[in-house]
């Protein structure tokens, strides 16, 4: 089976640029919205918004890659990733969440974390501590200035 560059299948569903759809997309596979969605999408592959995509709605994938608008509850079960021109206003709800320099996001996000845990690690007290834990030493050779 041949490999493309949107997520390793070769069921993909485009909503080309000017397509301005008002429903529901079930897939399999990758979703690639370049028009204008308000609705909701689900697949466990992946759903790539381009830079002149929108979303509004829910969003429920295995991957979420945007470079676009997205207004919506998006929930991934991998990852999210918001590209430089990326705009997300709503709520993410996923274990990674990466935003590339020039993303903006307005809302909340769940990454799984429910509680501190019980007991933090204990860090060494002082700068001799932190030397005994290392693995390696490092040796001082002087050079003989007379050479």
């Amino acid at each position: 089976m041949k490999k493309n560059g949107f997520g390793g299948d070769d069921n993909i569903t485009l909503l080309a640029k000017g397509v301005h759809l008002k429903g529901e997309i079930r897939v399999e596979g990758t979703v690639r919205i370049d028009g204008r969605l308000e609705g909701e999408i689900h697949t466990k592959g992946q759903v790539i918004v381009g830079e002149d995509g929108l979303v509004q709605g829910i969003v429920a994938a295995g991957t979420v890659v945007s470079s676009g608008l997205i207004k919506a509850t998006v929930t991934a079960i991998e990852r999210v990733h918001l590209l430089k021109t990326a705009v997300l206003i709503g709520e993410v709800r996923s274990p990674v969440l990466m935003m590339e320099e020039g993303a903006k996001m307005q809302g909340t996000t769940d990454m799984g974390v429910t509680a501190w845990p019980d007991e933090l690690p204990k860090l060494p007290g002082t700068v001799r501590e932190l030397a005994s834990h290392r693995g390696k030493h490092a040796v001082v050779v002087e050079k003989d200035s007379n050479a």
